[in-house]
């Protein structure tokens, strides 16, 4: 980790609304401890605080880097974020060749228990328990069982097979869910691959080619029974053509932490008021058929420790 001859000086601002990921107390700590003996840190709290501490900075920790902000820290070495997406960070060709950037590739675990929570929820029937009693039946014992099956033996193709949905083939595959990985290398298999699947799992970046993949046409590849399941970036799925799949009745449902435009926009087609006017065609709302978290997926108390005890080891 100190790829400097000199002590590391650390530029730390990771401030943020959501709780888990703004740095408390008690991970400036868990930092402390891990970084190299000598190292100083300047904890930043605002952009200007930030930006005064980038000249001092051999390591700069934050959520945003703007390309321009090099030109103000001539000594660093290291760039990294705890996001595994690219969007704060300058693109690679305005990186100089002196900075190293890293990006977090410690979520993976966290967000396949968060697929595998909308596996289970929908296999065991939790959600539609949680639809018969909104709709007056205190003990809908009946008319649940119909819809009740377990995740041992299903299967699912997982589109994206990085750190993320490699951890969700591991947990899910522990369970008894037989997977199937697709990435760039065997992208030709993914509609073939469909025919037999219970769940279609995304775990894409919103990179180069993932935009719109999950088409109408990979939409109708898929049996009547799966689910698609969506923890990567929004922009993968084509959001119309979904809602359209889960109004026809073409697939059962959809799971998603993530959509195209976030916040949730009110003309989105995935926004509950516009669900709920909808019906599937056994009559329910889609807003029950189609359920939303709102980017919430690597959601964790740990999660900045997590990203340190990575950072750190490598």
């Amino acid at each position: 980790m100190n790829d400097s001859p000199t002590p590391p000086f650390f530029a730390v601002w990771l401030d943020w609304p959501i709780r888990c990921f703004r740095l408390d107390s008690a991970g400036e700590a868990r930092l402390r401890a891990l970084a190299p003996a000598g190292s100083d840190f300047a904890i930043c709290r605002s952009q200007e605080d930030f930006l005064r501490a980038l000249p001092s900075a051999t390591h700069a920790l934050a959520w945003e880097f703007r390309k321009e902000w090099f030109a103000l820290a001539p000594r660093l070495r290291v760039l990294a974020t705890p996001s595994a997406g690219r969007e704060w960070m300058p693109r690679p060709e305005s990186v100089p060749g002196s900075v190293t950037v890293r990006h977090g590739r410690f979520h993976g675990p966290v967000m396949a228990e968060t697929a595998a929570a909308f596996m289970l929820a929908h296999a065991r029937g939790l959600y539609r328990a949680e639809e018969l009693q909104a709709a007056g039946d205190p003990w809908p014992r009946a008319a649940l069982s119909p819809y009740c099956f377990t995740l041992a033996g299903t299967r699912a193709v997982i589109l994206g097979c990085g750190a993320v949905g490699g951890a969700v083939a591991r947990l899910i595959g522990a369970l008894g869910v037989e997977t199937k990985g697709i990435r760039r290398s065997n992208i030709g298999e993914l509609i073939p691959s469909l025919a037999d699947a219970d769940w279609l799992v995304v775990a894409l970046p919103s990179d180069t080619g993932t935009d719109g993949i999950v088409s109408a046409d990979v939409l109708a590849a898929l049996p009547p029974r799966a689910a698609v399941i969506n923890v990567g970036r929004g922009n993968a799925v084509d959001e119309h053509a979904l809602v359209e799949a889960v109004r026809a009745g073409r697939i059962a449902g959809a799971y998603l932490d993530v959509v195209r435009n976030e916040p949730l926009e009110e003309t989105s087609p995935l926004h509950p008021r516009s669900l709920s006017a909808l019906r599937t065609p056994d009559g329910r709302p889609l807003s029950c058929a189609i359920r939303l978290l709102p980017h919430a997926s690597a959601f964790s108390p740990d999660y900045l420790s997590r990203f340190f005890e990575e950072l750190f080891a490598s």
